[in-house]
């Protein structure tokens, strides 16, 4: 293919493009606004704006000054270096304006953004002399300042009389920096003086001062007091620029001196960056945002009055750019649509240049509209650089971007005809023809080497891609696509192939399963054997992703088929399932819609419609029958005091399907209840409803008494009654409590208590007159706030009895051993009419301990011994025994001593020998020694048993040897143990005797010896 270039080449940029590359003239510096300090009488000032672009062929540059070319001639006050312009003798007059730097080079001119000149100067003032300004005491004055020509910002300051003396300003004195003036809002007797207004440029740094301005009082009386006057004051509308700081004056004559306020009239309430100073005469707003715009008001105010203005702070921003258009490369004929948007306050406008100057669209095929340039049916002529201006009267600001348009002959190099088309029969099929081409040139086809014929089958679309309808087997075959223009010719081929269709055999149906059921869906096909199937399902038109759905889906087809199987079907698995099945020619798809029969779902609306003492009325909903009709419903109940729900009796017993109402008997009077219910079907009992609102049933007279009432016990003198409290959900309704009953055993009225807590559970009548141990009969009542209710059954309970008189005789304590001791005692009589015994409290403390810290040992019942363990060998112990009951402990025994015996021996047996013959054991072993603190051996005990977790049998003996008569075919484990009259001493280690098949043996075991390891089991 052979390509024509118009226009200029691929451009790159500066930084990446070797050298001789062209490129397009871009900005790398563009000049910025100046503002240049000049001092009176001086024109030798020289300005320099920068400019400077990347390019090649490199830029060549010019300038303007308010929108007229700048003419550099030899000798003038402007000359270019490189890019920039220099400004010699600067002349105040001529040079201020709008500077803008055009670049431009073999691709287009492009404009820098603008750039603003201004001088700034200040002069002397030109007065000499001030006439005085007479005014009364407590009246308010102005001092003008009139500051001499001048550009640039000024600030302002008076001096009092001489310098250094500066005027403090305050709430009665004030400086405006927008006027210069001074403002007295009431003048005083010190206030008598020479005022001088001193002016300074911020920019070129001077200071002048004018002429002193005297101030005298009048002598024909003081002033007297009147309404705040306001002198200072902003203007009505205050644009404020985006992010500036603005300041608001505000001040006012009056007498008495006047407060200055200030508020938003929208009422919304200063930020904290809002700076309120100079006694409330300036408003100052940093970085002004959108939020801040609207109506601020000043107050003035004193005793005679009050006076206001207001203003209001507009928003405005210059423009900033959200879209900018991008350098494109388009064909001839091609279109071209830029968009240019900023943000800005007010809205901007938009213009377009193109090679630096307006783009005027004389022509029907180039529109602008706003920000929006449409070029259609593109040429050479369109080539150049265009840049976008968005302007508001706050700033404008510009953006470039570059058009290149080309001309090339057509090529398929980048988009050859597919090598391959496949299609099916009776299909249709689009083969795409999409070469490169510039102008659009005329596109032919030919099948195998014959043009190709258009029909009603076979067209050739606009965009010169080859269409076939309804195709044939005598389609096949292969087809080229010829692209022509002025500047040359060129084609690709590709084949078409054409395969049989794909259909589904499967027939579309409607399967019914039930809940838990597993089914398969069927998905067969006939298709062409030459191409690959891909089966995809869908449920609900949602994708099957099979083995991220849990375990319930599963593919069961082989290559020919789709079918799946639904394992354990679930509700939630009944909808629209589709089989797609797809091959590189077609795709076809079957649908089933599957019905999941289930039990029901939850009923709705559970409502409590009516309640009395023990019943409820319900109303409910039906909820979703799962294609099985609903056959029953039961209803269920909770309280704060059920643990969980509960079945609960209904009117009718039994609730059919069409029931929706009923009413719940058998309830607990003064109690909330919740209730919930749950629908039957042939399948099964589904999800409960939600919880009906909580509801109390109605408050009665209470039905249930106390249970276990009994009672006795308590101190001298008192009568104890006690009872099991009624629960929360049986006692009938608010103001519960329990009226207690009491009467000497014979006697016939009864004495009566209430007793207001609900939770209590004794009540104890204490009297002087009641005798100690005495019968009285007891029953204890309920009531509530609707009355009294039944007692309970009587019972017959005892007064408080006496504590022991006396002390148990006969204390004997005997040593039984090293650590145990046993005492006995003489009981005393069990009962009589004035107290019992309930037991015995046994003391006992060691010789070096105090009897306070003794241990204590109670027993129960008529018990006479105690046997006490635990103690320490050959140790002296004290004893005393008293009785108790429940009135309290008797009087002490006289005390005991006893002394234990000596500790066992602390040796255990060792050189333990055995042997085994038939079915003897023979053991041996050395004779234990007790040392000198310790009780004599008197005999052993041997100790065997089948393996180590058995119960083992024990033999005793007086000698250091024992025959044991023991199958020997078994193994056993053996342990000996010393004992003394001080009890038993330490066992020998486990000996493990071996199993021995009708052998004999001998082995000698010894601490001493290496071979223990062996014959010995360690634990």
């Amino acid at each position: 293919a052979v390509l024509l270039w118009l226009t200029l080449p691929v451009r790159l940029d500066s930084a990446s493009a070797p050298p001789g590359v062209l490129l397009r003239p871009a900005f790398t510096k563009q000049p910025g606004s100046v503002v240049f300090p000049i001092q009176p009488g001086e024109n030798r000032r020289e300005v320099v704006f920068s400019c400077e672009a990347q390019g090649h062929p490199p830029p060549f540059y010019r300038w303007k000054l308010n929108d007229s070319f700048i003419l550099p001639r030899p000798g003038s006050r402007y000359s270019l270096m490189g890019g920039n312009l220099h400004i010699s003798h600067l002349n105040k007059e001529e040079d201020v304006g709008i500077y803008q730097c055009l670049a431009s080079n073999s691709f287009g001119t492009i404009v820098s953004r603008e750039a603003s000149l201004h001088v700034a100067y200040l002069e002397n003032f030109k007065t000499q002399r001030r006439s005085p300004v007479r005014v009364r005491e407590g009246q308010g004055v102005v001092l003008l300042c009139g500051p001499p020509p001048h550009s640039g910002e000024l600030t302002f300051t008076w001096i009092f009389n001489e310098y250094p003396s500066f005027v403090i300003q305050d709430t009665r004195r004030f400086v405006s920096q927008k006027t210069g003036n001074l403002y007295i809002a009431k003048v005083e007797p010190s206030d008598v003086g020479n005022y001088t207004c001193v002016v300074t440029n911020t920019v070129t740094k001077t200071s002048v001062q004018g002429p002193p301005t005297p101030l005298v009082l009048r002598v024909d009386g003081v002033m007297g007091e009147y309404e705040p006057k306001i002198e200072v004051q902003f203007p009505e509308v205050v644009p404020v620029a985006k992010s500036s700081t603005v300041k608001l004056e505000c001040f006012a004559l009056g007498n008495p001196v006047p407060t200055i306020s200030w508020r938003r009239v929208d009422g919304a309430s200063f930020g904290r960056k809002v700076d309120i100073n100079k006694a409330s005469g300036v408003l100052e707003i940093p970085y002004f945002q959108q939020e801040d715009a609207g109506m601020y008001e000043c107050v003035a105010e004193n005793s005679r009055g009050r006076n206001l203005v207001k203003g209001k702070l507009s928003f405005y921003a210059a423009p900033h750019l959200t879209e900018k258009p991008q350098d494109v490369q388009k064909t001839i004929d091609d279109s071209l649509v830029w968009e240019c948007k900023a943000s800005a306050k007010p809205k901007p406008s938009y213009r377009w240049l193109k090679n630096g100057e307006s783009l005027d669209p004389m022509e029907d095929r180039i529109q602008v509209n706003n920000g929006l340039l449409t070029i259609s049916s593109l040429n050479l002529a369109d080539v150049g650089m265009y840049q976008c201006v968005a302007e508001n009267k706050h700033g404008r600001i510009f953006t470039n971007a570059e058009l290149r348009v080309i001309a090339i002959a057509p090529d398929f190099s980048q988009n050859l005809l597919k090598a391959q088309t496949l299609a099916r029969q009776g299909g249709d099929v689009l083969i795409e023809c999409k070469p490169r081409m510039s102008p659009r040139g005329v596109i032919s086809w030919r099948k195998g080497k014959e043009a190709l014929r258009e029909s009603h089958r076979v067209m050739v679309l606009d965009n010169g891609s080859l269409r076939i309808s309804n195709v044939t087997k005598l389609d096949a075959g292969i087809y080229t696509c010829v692209a022509r223009n002025q500047f040359g010719v060129a084609s690709s081929a590709g084949s078409l192939l054409v395969k049989e269709a794909t259909s589904i055999t499967s027939p579309a149906g409607h399967l019914d399963v039930t809940i838990g059921e597993s089914i398969v869906l069927p998905c067969q096909v006939s298709h062409d054997p030459t191409l690959d199937l891909k089966f995809t399902w869908f449920f609900n038109e949602q994708l099957i992703r099979f083995g991220s759905h849990g375990v319930y889906f599963e593919k069961v087809g082989g290559r020919s088929a789709g079918d799946i199987m639904i394992r354990n079907i679930q509700l939630q698995h009944a909808g629209k399932y589709t089989c797609a099945v797809q091959t590189k020619v077609d795709s076809v798809s079957i649908a089933t819609d599957v019905v999941v029969r289930g039990p029901p779902g939850p009923p709705v609306d559970c409502r409590v419609t009516a309640v009395t003492e023990t019943t409820a009325s319900l109303s409910w909903g039906p909820g979703m029958d799962n294609h099985s009709p609903i056959l029953s419903y039961t209803i269920q109940a909770r309280t704060p005091f059920s643990l969980g729900w509960q079945a609960v009796t209904t009117v009718p017993e039994l609730l059919a399907g069409k029931q929706l109402s009923a009413t719940v008997t058998d309830l607990s009077p003064w109690v909330e209840y919740e209730f919930r219910v749950l629908a039957a079907n042939s399948i099964g009992t589904g999800e409960p409803s939600k919880p009906s609102n909580k509801s109390r049933t109605k408050e009665t007279l209470p039905r249930v008494t106390p249970a276990r009432v009994n009672g006795g016990g308590g101190g001298r003198s008192e009568l104890v009654i006690t009872w099991e409290p009624v629960p929360d959900e049986l006692q009938s309704g608010p103001g519960f409590g329990y009226v207690v009953a009491f009467r000497p055993l014979g006697a016939q009225g009864w004495m009566q208590a209430a007793v207001t807590s609900p939770d209590a559970s004794r009540y104890v009548f204490k009297n002087e007159s009641i005798p100690p141990f005495s019968p009285y009969q007891v029953k204890v009542g309920v009531y509530n706030n609707r009355g009294e209710g039944p007692f309970s059954p009587v019972t017959t309970i005892y007064s408080a009895e006496e504590e022991p008189s006396r002390a148990p005789g006969r204390l004997r304590a005997r040593s039984i051993s090293a650590s145990e001791v046993e005492v006995t005692w003489k009981p005393l009589p069990w009962s009589n009419n004035r107290r019992r015994i309930l037991g015995y409290e046994l003391r006992y403390w060691g010789e070096k301990e105090k009897q306070e810290a003794a241990t204590v040992i109670r027993t129960v019942g008529n018990k006479t011994s105690v046997l006490i363990r635990d103690l320490e060998g050959s140790s002296t112990y004290y004893m005393s025994l008293r009785a108790y009951n429940s009135a309290g402990e008797g009087p002490q025994s006289s005390t005991v001593n006893v002394t234990t015996k000596k500790p066992p021996p602390s040796q255990a047996p060792v050189k333990i020998m055995w042997n085994t013959s038939n079915s003897k054991v023979i053991l041996k072993w050395d004779q234990v020694h007790a040392l000198e603190n310790e009780s004599e051996v008197t005999g052993y005990k041997v100790m065997y048993s089948q393996d180590k977790h058995s119960h083992p049998s024990v033999v005793e003996t007086n000698n250091t040897s024992l025959e044991l008569s023991l199958p020997v075919n078994q193994g056993y484990v053996i342990q000996i143990k010393p004992f003394s009259e001080g009890g038993e001493g330490i066992s020998s280690r486990q000996i493990t005797i071996p199993k021995m098949e009708g052998g004999t043996g001998f082995f000698f075991l010894s601490f001493f010896f290496f071979l223990i390891q062996e014959l010995i089991s360690l634990e």
